[in-house]
C-alpha cells in the first residue's frame, strides 16, 4: 500500500458543488460535513434529529464562517419521510454532485422499521437504495456526480441469505449476523449501481468507503455489556477518532482520481485504522447474481424502480 497519506489537504476546492450526507449530526458524517463545508461546497445535513442537526450545523458554522449549510429531516426507517426529503430537495436544487449515503445503525436488538424491514438492512440499504433511486433524476443530470456507499469490515462476514433476507419474526437473528449482511449489501448496491450509471451512459460513478475501527455512536447500546467492559482498554488502544476515520468516505467523495467501483479503507494492519486508501472487498461482494437479485428485491420492497 505504499507510504500514501491522504488528508484533508488534499481536498480540492468544492465551490459551486453540492453534497449530502445522511447521518451528519455525529460521528463519520460530522466529520465530513465540516470537511465539505471548509472546502467551499454546499451542504445538506439530512438527520432524523432535529435538535442534534441543528446543534451540529452551529458548531461547523464556528469552525468555518460563511460556510454554505443547510439541515434537513430525513429518517431512512421511514419511506414516506425519505420520498418527502427527495421531493423537498428538488424543488430547491437542480444538481448534486455527491451523495454520501453515510447514516448506520450497528448491532441493534432485533426490531423492524416503520415499513416492516428489518432495522439494520432497513436503515443501511434499503433506505439508501431508495434516496438515491429517488434522487437519481437529479444525480443524473449532474456531470461527474457520485453515489458513496459507507460499508465495513464487518462485510466480510456478512452473507446474503434470500431466503430470510428480513430474518421473519427474529427467526435466526443475530445482531452481527444482520449487521455484517447489511454492510455486504452496501457493496453489492455500489457494484451494481456503478454497472447501472455505465449501462446507461450516465457520467456518474459508485464507489465504496469504510472507516475501519472509528469511535462513533454506532456501538454505543453495547457499552454497558459485560464483554465491552472487558475488552475497553484494548478497544480504546486501537480506535482511531471519526476524523480519521472518515477520510475513507471523504476520499472516495471528493478525490479526483477516484474511478466507479473504487472501495477505499484504512490502509493499517488488517484495515483497521490508519489514512485512506484502496482496499479489496470479497468475492462475495462481486457477485453478479448476488447484486442482481438483491437490487431487484430492493426495488420490490421500497417500491422505488429506477
Amino acid at each position: 500500500m505504499g507510504k500514501e497519506k491522504w488528508t484533508l489537504q488534499n481536498i480540492p476546492d468544492l465551490q459551486g458543488k453540492v453534497i449530502i450526507v445522511t447521518g451528519a449530526n455525529s460521528g463519520l458524517g460530522y466529520s465530513s460535513v465540516s470537511a465539505f463545508a471548509g472546502k467551499g461546497a454546499e451542504v445538506i445535513l439530512a438527520c432524523r434529529s432535529i435538535e442534534r442537526r441543528e446543534t451540529a450545523k452551529s458548531e461547523i458554522l464556528e469552525k468555518h464562517q460563511g460556510a454554505k449549510l443547510k439541515v434537513m429531516q430525513l429518517d431512512l426507517m421511514d419511506l414516506k419521510s425519505i420520498d418527502s426529503f427527495a421531493k423537498n430537495f428538488k424543488h430547491e436544487y437542480t444538481r448534486l454532485d455527491v451523495l454520501l449515503n453515510n447514516a448506520g445503525i450497528m448491532t441493534v436488538p432485533y426490531g423492524v422499521t416503520v415499513d416492516g424491514f428489518e432495522k439494520q438492512l432497513g436503515t443501511n440499504h434499503l433506505g439508501h437504495f431508495a434516496l438515491t433511486g429517488l434522487l437519481m433524476d437529479v444525480i443524473s443530470k449532474t456531470p461527474k456526480s457520485r453515489v458513496v456507499n459507507v460499508s465495513s469490515i464487518a462485510h466480510k462476514s456478512g452473507q446474503m441469505d434470500y431466503n430470510n433476507l428480513q430474518f421473519e419474526n427474529g427467526v435466526g437473528y443475530t445482531p452481527m449476523k444482520a449487521y455484517g449482511q447489511s454492510k455486504l449489501a452496501n457493496l453489492l448496491f455500489t457494484y451494481e449501481l456503478q454497472r447501472y450509471f455505465k449501462a446507461n451512459k450516465i457520467d456518474s460513478i459508485a464507489v465504496a468507503a469504510h472507516p475501519g475501527v472509528s469511535n462513533t455512536h454506532l456501538g454505543d447500546h453495547m457499552k454497558d455489556k459485560f464483554l465491552y467492559k472487558l475488552l475497553k482498554p484494548l478497544v480504546n488502544a486501537i480506535i482511531q477518532k471519526p476524523e480519521i476515520g472518515a477520510l475513507a468516505q471523504i476520499r472516495a467523495a471528493v478525490d479526483e482520481k477516484v474511478a466507479g467501483s473504487d472501495y477505499y479503507g484504512a490502509r493499517g494492519l488488517f484495515e483497521m485504522w490508519g489514512h485512506p486508501v484502496l482496499v479489496k472487498s470479497t468475492a462475495s461482494s462481486h457477485n453478479l447474481e448476488s447484486a442482481k437479485k438483491l437490487w431487484e428485491e430492493s426495488e420490490r420492497l421500497t417500491s422505488v424502480s429506477y
